[in-house]
């Protein structure tokens, strides 16, 4: 059983803003509540086919996780695979315009249940995952904004 979530903001900032706020994999520590670091293996940019590695925290316990870059279509997607829990995942952005210096930010979660994630019934699972992903979307406005109100970003 595949669950899927789907969350979305419209951030004051162009889609350029919000592309280079996400894509700089550095700051996903400010905006994702269980990364602690994260970085594209080898430097560099994010490209379909790499890898980002992750020092994270799930369930109060702290490891290294890497994610799949499946895909960059840049300024407007990006795409991940890796897993929740036991389960393989994917999850993206993407970056729409949505009139004049605004954005619509939409963030997909998909996860296949498996192994011992079939036991906690699909309905709470969705909604602790459409929980943090509305978290982190909103997180992600406000760093996009405050980073264009400080000047680092388009007016």
């Amino acid at each position: 059983m595949t669950i899927r979530t789907e969350s979305r903001i419209v951030v004051a900032g162009s889609v350029r803003d919000v592309w280079d706020y996400l894509a700089d994999v550095g700051r996903w520590a400010e905006w994702a509540p269980t990364v602690l670091e994260c970085n594209v293996r080898g430097g560099g940019s994010l490209v379909a086919g790499g890898w980002i590695d992750q020092r994270a925290r799930d369930f109060r316990r702290e490891h290294r996780r890497s994610e799949r870059i499946t895909g960059v279509d840049e300024p407007h997607t990006m795409a991940f695979a890796g897993t929740i829990g036991s389960s393989p995942a994917r999850w993206g952005m993407e970056i729409l315009p949505a009139g004049e210096d605004s954005t619509d930010a939409i963030m997909w979660v998909e996860v296949d249940l498996a192994n011992v994630m079939r036991l906690i019934p699909p309905g709470i699972l969705r909604s602790r995952i459409q929980r943090t992903s509305d978290i982190e979307m909103a997180a992600i406005k406000a760093a996009v904004e405050a980073d264009v109100q400080a000047g680092a970003g388009s007016p």
